[in-house]
């Protein structure tokens, strides 16, 4: 294993600070790295295997289409693309889709559509509102309406036209709007900033100021979507439409696939042939696994299930929470929950590592928990006796 991490780390830019330990192979919601050590996985790739490993029904459908097609670029109709289309337009209630490779493309392909609708109904609006400790992505637009400086400074001049409010504030977002907004960008809950959730009088105050302003209202569920509060995607739960959504990460199941999607007025006003592209985005094999995940999430009815193992996630860990001094709060809801640490989670989320739980971080403090959408009780219960241990390490250094 060592030796794999040390011939790698030559050959790549060093822009992720990787954990010591190289994974071989998934099998349902455990993995296990090159020396057979098995781990129990509460990060599931940063929210994207939402159907854990291994699941064979989905690798069947990859399998049968490696054999037939895998590209043909968007010059071309195929088999899948349609039938991916149709399923998220189903699930999220939206009229028009466009594919991409990923979620950082699919908030780039947001923001150009809402410039776009802007231009073509000659408002002379460019301006974007986005949230203070929001991540959208690491593009030089998604990053633009990333609402930390940290990840903008090195990079900076940023994106013209955007303006920062407070999440869960709605007179700082009053207070930002003008006659050049043209739209609002929002994660209904923060994940890498923190597992930050909204609150419903903020979700259907954004909604009823974009209506009385001429304003589109983006909602990026990237991380926070695809059933992983307990509903298909987020906004659904509170009831408010947006005119634009990015999704990514686990509509494809582990494949490199996102979207955006808008409501048909919104499209009628947006992008036309010319104005955006991509050469993989929409290829038949990412579409043959959307169109899959989404049949299982809706036929095993993972949203629901997700309700009834994220109340019981959400029971647990708030008597962890109760009996550790290191441990000040529970955040999240469903399968995207956290725990506010008084002191960095670095620690904590290594030494979990070493004792087989996966683990990630939510800004500097938060240990995130944001697990295959198919864990059971005995895997919440194994996952908190070993976040036990590790926070009693934790307090004792």
């Amino acid at each position: 294993m060592n030796q794999y991490i040390e011939e790698t780390k030559k050959g790549l830019v060093h822009t992720y600070n990787r954990f010591p330990v190289v994974f071989e192979k998934g099998e349902g919601v455990y993995l296990y790295d090159t020396d057979g050590k098995k781990y129990l996985d509460f990060a599931a790739g940063i929210a994207v295997c939402g159907l854990g490993y291994g699941n064979q029904e989905l690798n069947q459908v990859l399998k049968d289409q490696i054999d037939r097609l895998t590209h043909t670029s968007n010059l071309y109709y195929n088999t899948t693309c349609g039938e991916a289309a149709k399923a998220l337009r189903r699930i999220t209630g939206m009229d028009r889709v466009f594919f991409t490779n990923s979620g950082t493309e699919a908030v780039e392909g947001a923001l150009k559509s809402a410039r776009k609708y802007a231009f073509k109904k000659k408002t002379g609006r460019y301006e974007f509102i986005a949230m203070e400790n929001s991540f959208h992505g690491r593009s030089i637009g998604a990053v633009s309406v990333t609402g930390s400086e940290a990840y903008r400074t090195p990079f900076e001049p940023m994106l013209p036209g955007v303006k920062f409010a407070k999440f869960n504030d709605l007179d700082s977002v009053k207070e930002q709007i003008t006659d050049k907004t043209c739209a609002i960008i929002l994660e209904p809950l923060q994940g890498e900033g923190g597992i930050n959730q909204a609150s419903q009088e903020f979700m259907e105050g954004i909604r009823k100021l974009c209506d009385e302003e001429g304003i589109l209202m983006i909602c990026d569920e990237i991380q926070c979507g695809m059933g992983r509060t307990g509903s298909m995607f987020a906004w659904q739960s509170y009831g408010v439409k947006p005119d634009i959504m990015a999704m990514a990460k686990a509509i494809g199941s582990g494949l490199p696939v996102g979207a955006f999607a808008m409501t048909e007025e919104t499209a009628g006003y947006s992008l036309e042939p010319g104005d955006h592209g991509s050469t993989y985005g929409g290829n038949p094999l990412a579409c043959a696994a959307v169109a899959k995940t989404v049949e299982i999430f809706e036929r095993e009815n993972i949203a629901e299930h997700v309700q009834r193992i994220g109340a019981y996630l959400a029971e647990k860990l708030d008597g962890l929470v109760a009996e550790s001094d290191v441990a000040a709060e529970r955040r999240g809801t469903g399968l995207i929950q956290g725990i506010r640490l008084t002191k960095p989670a670095g620690g904590a989320i290594s030494r979990a590592l070493e004792e087989g739980l996966v683990v990630i971080s939510a800004r500097d403090n938060v240990i995130r928990l944001v697990p295959p959408l198919i864990i059971e009780e005995e895997h919440v219960d194994e996952m908190i006796d070993i976040l036990r241990r590790v926070l009693r390490d934790v307090e004792e250094c």
